[in-house]
């Protein structure tokens, strides 16, 4: 009998022991979320975040994101530097400028949208189909004094053609001015990044895509293998220092969801409608294959935005802040 009382006494003893563990581990409270704050741009870098965006609302994301979408490259660059935001998505050239500006106070961390301009050859013409084509042409664009004018004169210097003497450039302040004129029927050739290329498309009859110019780039630069870049993501050095596991975390996270939107179109177009950043669903389905939207990170990131930052300081050396940045810039996991 005082064996059986104590094999009891003990598996009472298990239980409770057991019991209050359980306990234990059902009042044990969650680990809180890290936090970041990112900014992108409306047009291809914010269109591949609108299933991080969407996700991150529904809880879902492993990171708390306070993201915000502006319209200009100007907004984000006051943003990084007082500390307001910790990720940012801009154009290749500016997180060069933002380099040399802060002293090394932001890192380059991938790319995420390769060349997005493109010919129009308009009113059914078929007479472009090659860059020794345009000569004598004039080529209706935007961008004069930016990165547009020194990756058109790049590519046709490339092919033989001087932008001087060769062909006439007209260049207008804004893509919707060339745009009305593409629609009045006033322009044979025009030159316009994506999703305007999309939306005019859309609306004029007899426009064609003559040459897609991230194509023409990487002919352009042989069989290297560095491509057009336009957009990257850069992050406060700070930032990468303190939080580098979150700031790790948003980059998979982002990739997922450039992947998502390129796998998946139809939905992803239905989720840059819903965030405005195109107001059409049918537009953004169109425009989605065209924007080139890809994750290059490591060396292959180094490799092409290095080759691009190298033709823009030969041809403005402001438009990359003045020097080229140096190793230090990259951040290679």
């Amino acid at each position: 009998m005082k064996k059986m009382r104590k094999a009891l006494a003990a598996l009472l003893c298990v239980a409770m022991v057991a019991g209050v563990a359980a306990g234990c581990g059902g009042t044990e409270t969650p680990k809180e979320k890290a936090k970041l704050n990112v900014v992108a741009l409306t047009g291809p870098t914010g269109m591949g975040m609108v299933k991080l965006m969407a996700d991150n609302e529904a809880g879902e994301t492993a990171v708390d994101y306070n993201v915000e979408l502006v319209g200009a490259a100007d907004e984000i660059t006051g943003k990084i530097v007082n500390g307001e935001v910790d990720i940012a998505a801009v154009p290749c050239n500016l997180a060069s400028v933002l380099y040399n500006k802060t002293e090394g106070g932001v890192k380059i961390a991938a790319v995420n949208t390769l060349g997005v301009l493109y010919m129009l050859e308009t009113n059914g013409g078929e007479s472009i189909q090659s860059v020794a084509d345009l000569a004598g042409k004039t080529i209706v664009t935007t961008g004069q004094g930016t990165t547009p004018e020194y990756i058109l004169n790049y590519i046709l210097q490339a092919n033989g053609l001087n932008p001087e003497t060769d062909v006439t450039i007209e260049y207008k302040s804004e893509a919707n001015e060339v745009a009305a004129l593409i629609q009045q029927g006033g322009v044979e050739v025009a030159m316009l990044p994506q999703p305007m290329v999309t939306t005019v498309m859309a609306k004029t009859e007899g426009v064609r895509v003559a040459l897609d110019m991230t194509e023409e780039w990487a002919k352009a630069q042989g069989e290297d293998g560095k491509q057009l870049v336009t957009g990257t993501i850069i992050v406060r050095s700070d930032v990468l220092e303190n939080n580098k596991e979150a700031v790790d975390t948003f980059l998979q996270e982002y990739e997922a969801s450039i992947n998502y939107i390129n796998e998946n179109v139809a939905e992803g177009a239905e989720l840059v409608a819903q965030y405005e950043i195109i107001p059409s669903a049918a537009i953004a389905e169109k425009a989605i294959p065209a924007c080139n939207m890809v994750f290059l990170s490591g060396d292959a990131m180094q490799q092409s935005v290095a080759a691009y930052l190298e033709v823009l300081a030969e041809a403005n050396p402001a438009s990359v802040g003045g020097t080229l940045p140096d190793d230090a810039f990259y951040y290679l996991p």
